[in-house]
């Protein structure tokens, strides 16, 4: 798979530089060059196809959902273990709707929303090139929507289950709106950010501050502004009173247990994960830079102010969601996650300032047909490159490609482990365990517990806050009682491990198992008094043997 997007890379390169010329005036060849840079997409986005942990845990409160039981987690207890209410209201449907699978349901959304950001560069950035009363020129726009292509963030969450690439297009979505003068549009699509993922406060908030300004140039009136924010209230109103009605907070857990912690140590955290990004991303940063210092040096005025404000507002969107992502402390998952959108929106921006400033070039007359500067073969030249780089970072970067096949790895071994534990002890039975979507992906009717809290209000409200992560294990072992402690959140291990964690020292004790036909090993801690029964009904799977600790 690596050589087959290393080979698209090379085709769709040779030829955007090639046809460039043409992809202005041919609409059947910018149909095809699009068509062939959403193959790049695709096939960027399979080369990761891992679901990831948070989507797990999301699978589980959408089939609870569609199987009548309510937005819980665990049957009987309302827990606000999400974030992004709009994604998974919509992978419920499917299933509640026709009984199709949560997870392909997912995963194709993904795919399609992450296609999606490809093709709304391309508008996007067209339409902010005409707000500056430029000549059409769609050539541009396909560079843009090649370098979202390339973006390995937006690439690695495509299929992931998870969220992201919605989130992604709605930002574009929500640019879009404004540039296209539909205030009350844009109000409904940040409010659908904001359902879908807290950083779309962020888009909220910088979008309304654009629109005012605006109207205080006299480029918009501030009745933009109102049918804004009554376009964002109309839906966001609503979704708080019933938060509150329903779970009796407005701040979920996972979040509570995130940003409970003091905020130095956030930050501490947060820098180390915005620096890895940069230095992943340099291309994209550097083209964001060079478009930036362009517009500070060439003024222009009339009506490409508009299309300048719209340039600077996808600038302060990518600067404000990376200064969120720092003082939240970053995010344990590979590739970067709270920045995915950054990438797209600084090729779109750097794209439409090459447009923008370069307009009354194409606006003066000639007595030849309109031929491209020379100059203008850096664009595509520049595009294809910088693309190349991004998907060449995805592949070879240990946060990225090598990180995301550890994690599928870990994650498919803990879905075993929980699908054995589920299978083998009796219905109900209460698990604990650091990674709750993987235990309870194939658990049935377990009822797993979070001891970070991101599924459990005592803990994230009221737990020890460190690292990003919320703990009480007192109130685990003692309140919750877990029948079984699952130690790991990394899969199976390489030897036998006899050692028990201090915190659940006394009170549960060791049991270890081979997984039959493989060098591995897990060990889970029955709780003392049960563990000669549980062991028992464990050893019962074909696939895990018991082998007791050397005395």
């Amino acid at each position: 798979m690596v050589y087959a997007v290393v080979v698209a890379w090379l085709v769709l390169a040779a030829i955007v530089v090639l046809t460039w010329g043409r992809l202005d005036t041919d609409r059947g060849w910018r149909a095809f060059v699009l068509a062939l840079t959403l193959g790049l997409s695709l096939l960027h986005q399979l080369l990761f196809a891992t679901v990831t942990e948070d989507a797990l845990v999301t699978f589980r409160y959408a089939r609870n959902i569609a199987d009548g039981n309510g937005p819980v987690f665990n049957p009987g207890e309302r827990v606000e273990g999400y974030t992004n209410f709009l994604w998974l209201v919509l992978i419920a449907l499917p299933r509640a709707a026709f009984g199709a699978d949560v997870e392909t349901a997912a995963v194709v959304f993904g795919v399609v929303a992450a296609l999606g950001c490809v093709l709304l560069s391309f508008f996007l950035v067209n339409r902010i090139v005409a707000r500056a009363d430029a000549e059409p020129r769609p050539a541009i726009g396909v560079a843009a929507a090649v370098l979202t292509a390339s973006a390995g963030g937006l690439a690695v969450y495509g299929a992931s289950g998870s969220e992201v690439p919605l989130f992604v297009l709605l930002v574009l979505a929500v640019a879009y709106s404004l540039a296209a003068r539909r205030p009350v549009v844009a109000g409904v699509l940040v409010a659908f950010a904001v359902m879908t993922s807290p950083e779309g406060l962020v888009v909220a908030v910088l979008g309304g501050l654009w629109l005012a300004g605006a109207a205080l140039k006299k480029q918009h009136s501030w009745w933009a502004s109102v049918g804004y924010v009554l376009g964002a209230l109309v839906f966001l109103v609503p979704r708080l009173a019933w938060r509150w009605t329903f779970y009796q907070h407005f701040l979920p857990a996972p979040l509570a247990a995130k940003l409970g912690g003091p905020l130095g140590s956030q930050v501490a955290e947060g820098w180390p994960y915005l620096s890895g990004f940069a230095l992943a991303h340099q291309g994209f940063l550097l083209l964001g830079l060079v478009a930036a210092v362009a517009l500070l040096l060439r003024r222009t005025g009339g009506a490409a102010l508009e299309a300048r404000a719209l340039i600077w507002l996808l600038f302060a969107t990518a600067v404000g969601l990376a200064a969120v992502a720092v003082f939240a402390g970053g995010d344990p998952g590979p590739s970067w996650r709270l920045l995915a959108p950054v990438p797209p929106l600084l090729a779109v921006a750097g794209v439409a300032t090459y447009g923008v400033l370069t307009a009354d070039l194409e606006e003066k007359p000639s007595p030849r047909p309109r031929a491209w500067p020379a100059a203008t073969r850096l664009v595509p030249v520049t595009a294809c490159g910088l693309a190349g780089i991004a998907v060449l970072v995805s592949v070879f970067s240990p946060e990225m490609l090598d990180r995301v096949r550890d994690w599928r790895a870990h994650g498919t071994e803990l879905a075993e482990i929980g699908g054995w534990l589920g299978e083998y002890l009796p219905a109900g039975s209460v698990v604990s365990g650091a990674a709750p979507g993987a235990l309870a992906a194939h658990g049935g009717q377990l009822l797993v517990i979070d001891v970070f809290g991101r599924t459990d209000d005592h803990i994230a409200r009221d737990g020890r806050h460190d690292g990003g992560v919320a703990t009480d294990y007192d109130y685990v072992v003692n309140d919750r009682r877990p029948i079984v402690a699952v130690p790991t959140d990394g899969g199976y291990a390489d030897r036998q491990r006899c050692a028990i964690d201090p915190v659940y020292a006394g009170q549960y004790e060791v049991a270890t198992f081979r997984r039959v036909g493989t060098p591995y090993w897990v060990a889970v801690y029955p709780r003392a008094e049960l563990a000669t029964s549980v062991v028992q009904d464990l050893d019962q799977g074909p696939d895990f043997r018991y082998v007791p600790c050397p005395t």
